[in-house]
């Protein structure tokens, strides 16, 4: 049974240096279902402490150690995987199915990438006279947050095991629940003492301790573009490394030789999938000017035949969005695009028909968007896609980059050389032609205001290391 009232600190479950909860509301029925005790800077110094005492013992573990521990890892959170995505389903509302296959089973798909990576990884290298090394940076804080709980969570704690590194983690209030059964994945599998902390807690008393926290070496941020400047803020004065996956509002170029249906009905279910609550979705579809109804026709028809409703029922598409807040934003942003003049296709504010609590949101789609309206700048975060109008190829590209953010691009065409050469014109760190997403092996995270630093394969091993020279080493 899960402990909401304790961290993880050094190995044991501590109560925290002050008593105070917070409320974990289920999604699709508005019921609080627990209180979680979260912690303030006080419980910060402690896990800081802890993680640094078993810094150098774990910093001098040899792969093999590593390995045999990503190892009993993965086994011991296969057995876990019902209950991480039940958690996951009542917590931040996604649907019973998506949260076991698609939420728990990214956490294990980044421990086999990260385990893949690490029994290959070059850590030393010569060149010249100098024996290049690659040591562990020293000791992580992580703050993830709510919306793929376990993917964020596993794609920094399972590379930042296999470098060496300790770890304060920080998930979100929204949900705690995942990140606790972890903690127990990771002391049943005897991880070293103080090697990973967790410590629940809101974002201005313990995500700002940890962010300025002298005691860090290493600041690896999940979330908004808002609360990643923040971070970064507050980190600046210990010279801290700070790496961040933010904001997106990524484009979907369809080209006009594309299969419209498939193109346009696959970008509509992927922006929707997870209720839109993935940063990297494609929010706005370009598509040539000339067919716009068409495309807009496509796009509604796959909107209206969405299910939406309770994520333990069978056959549900989406289930609500994570909270009041943010279905209230979402509600804005939708009369927002209604008021600027955009075609509203599909969907619309308030909830779906027959659904009369939760914070469940009707699959929305505008047509005619331009892309000044604040709809096409700005991150919804929820089911709701603007389909934009390009002239030429020239123009989708322009389109696509006139953004500050850069985390992800689609293309479709049936030319892929074509889709090729228009991805390598895409401001941003993942690109994916003709609906085949990224491999886990290959490198995920933004240009501009997406981000800083990479996760996913070695490519966030790397992250966790420092470069060090050792001159005449061949002497």
């Amino acid at each position: 049974m899960v402990d909401r009232s304790k961290f993880y600190i050094g190995g044991k479950w501590v109560a925290p240096e002050q008593p105070k909860t917070f409320p974990v509301v289920n999604p699709a029925t508005e019921e609080t279902l627990y209180e979680i005790a979260i912690g303030s800077a006080a419980d910060v110094d402690c896990a800081v402490a802890a993680a640094r005492a078993a810094w150098p013992a774990f910093a001098a573990t040899s792969r093999e150690d590593r390995i045999a521990l990503l190892e009993r890892i993965m086994a011991l959170y296969s057995k876990r995987m019902k209950d991480i995505g039940a958690a996951v389903s009542d917590e931040m509302g996604a649907p019973l199915t998506l949260a076991e296959r698609a939420h728990a089973g990214a956490g294990l798909s980044h421990l086999m990438t990260t385990l893949e990576a690490l029994k290959a990884y070059a850590f030393e290298e010569r060149i010249g006279h100098a024996q290049i090394v690659r040591e562990a940076v020293g000791v992580v804080g992580m703050i993830t947050p709510w919306n793929w709980p376990l993917n964020q969570i596993a794609c920094k704690v399972a590379p930042a095991l296999a470098a060496g590194c300790t770890m304060v983690l920080k998930p979100s209030e929204f949900t705690p629940t995942c990140a606790l059964i972890l903690a127990e994945v990771l002391d049943e599998a005897g991880v070293p003492a103080g090697v990973f902390n967790l410590v629940n807690g809101l974002g201005p008393d313990v995500g700002a301790a940890m962010s300025a926290h002298t005691g860090l070496d290493m600041i690896s941020f999940t979330g908004s573009t808002r609360a990643g400047i923040d971070v970064a803020i507050r980190a600046a004065p210990s010279v801290k490394r700070v790496t961040q996956e933010l904001g997106g509002k990524s484009a979907n170029i369809i080209l006009p030789d594309a299969d419209f249906e498939k193109a346009v009905g696959g970008g509509v279910r992927h922006c929707f999938n997870n209720s839109g609550q993935s940063c990297n979705a494609p929010t706005r579809m370009l598509v040539p000017a000339d067919r716009m109804n068409e495309a807009a026709e496509i796009a509604a028809a796959v909107a209206n035949s969405l299910r939406v409703g309770d994520p333990r029922a069978a056959g549900i598409d989406l289930g609500p969005v994570v909270n009041r807040t943010q279905w209230d934003k979402i509600q804005r942003l939708i009369e927002s695009g209604i008021a600027e003049g955009a075609t509203l296709a599909a969907g619309g504010t308030g909830r779906p028909e027959g659904l009369k609590k939760g914070f469940y949101v009707r699959p929305t789609v505008f047509a005619d968007v331009t892309p000044e309206m604040t709809i096409a700048r700005e991150e919804i975060f929820g089911p709701v896609l603007s389909i934009v109008p390009y002239r030429d190829e020239d123009d989708a590209v322009r389109i696509a980059n006139d953004t500050p953010y850069g985390l992800a691009g689609y293309v479709s065409s049936s030319d892929i050389e074509r889709a090729r050469r228009v991805a390598r014109r895409i401001r941003a760190g993942n690109v994916n032609l003709n609906g085949v997403m990224n491999d886990r092996r290959a490198p995920f995270g933004g240009f501009k205001q997406s981000g800083n630093g990479r996760e996913w394969g070695r490519f966030g091993l790397e992250e966790y290391l420092e470069v060090k020279a050792i001159g005449g080493w061949g002497e």
